[in-house]
């Protein structure tokens, strides 16, 4: 994967980037997400935001060799402190991390959201959490994707500021759009989870320490939650 050759699952992350965006990549890691983007025309410029020092300088290295500078700012910064009122942000990006650090690195620099940024956020697990965070301050999800690249699953949530909204726990833990479409990436995501929700369950019932029994109930609804959902998969549609 480079700027040219973007995977699968950024290809699609890229997909949700309005056309004419200023787009800030938080993690922008190598910055091919927003230099590929600035290379095809879709957005008016970006800031890659990194806050370890060597993905700050791969970034650095691959917006330079574009000839990108004028148009994208890389910044060594936590989250969303790369954002400058001045960068007049319309969409951010937030890619391979688990949901909860994606939930985190949003609700750390909530002050520099203006609220008109559509969110287009892509974690690795975690998605009930960062679903909750998303509900709980204002934002809408108005699009998911589930796919499958190199043996995993993969979700995109793309949400923006809108009236309030209210989910259901299911909704949460799978996604209310991802409900409603019930892909066979998203069917074949569930089934493999319930398996692996059936043997964490009877490992309990062999384990030799007791396991906390609110671990257990949660455990135990999760995968009747998901048995019921696969079996309204399975009936005939009329």
């Amino acid at each position: 994967m480079n700027e040219h050759t973007l995977s699968m699952r950024l290809e699609r992350v890229a997909a949700h980037v309005p056309a004419g965006a200023r787009l800030a990549d938080i993690g922008s890691d190598h910055g091919y997400l927003p230099v590929a983007l600035m290379r095809r025309g879709v957005i008016a410029s970006a800031v890659a935001g990194e806050v370890a020092t060597t993905p700050f300088h791969a970034a650095s290295r691959t917006v330079r060799e574009n000839g990108l500078e004028p148009h994208i700012s890389v910044r060594l910064a936590d989250g969303l402190a790369a954002i400058e009122a001045a960068d007049a942000i319309t969409a951010v990006s937030l890619c391979g991390m688990g949901g909860e650090t994606i939930r985190d690195i949003l609700d750390r620099g909530k002050a520099c959201l203006s609220g008109r940024e559509r969110l287009i956020l892509q974690p690795n697990g975690g998605e009930q959490p960062l679903r909750q965070w998303l509900m709980d301050n204002g934002y809408r999800i108005v699009c998911e994707e589930l796919l499958r690249e190199n043996r995993f699953y993969y979700e995109i949530i793309v949400a923006e500021r809108a009236e309030a909204v209210t989910y259901s726990a299911e909704q949460l833990y799978f996604g209310p759009l991802q409900m409603q479409a019930r892909s066979p990436e998203f069917l074949a995501k569930w089934q493999r989870l319930l398996r692996q929700k059936h043997k964490t369950l009877a490992s309990f019932e062999l384990a030799r320490q007791a396991v906390p029994q609110d671990k257990v109930q949660e455990i135990a609804q999760q995968a009747k939650w998901i048995t019921a959902l696969l079996a309204v998969s399975k009936l005939p549609q009329a």
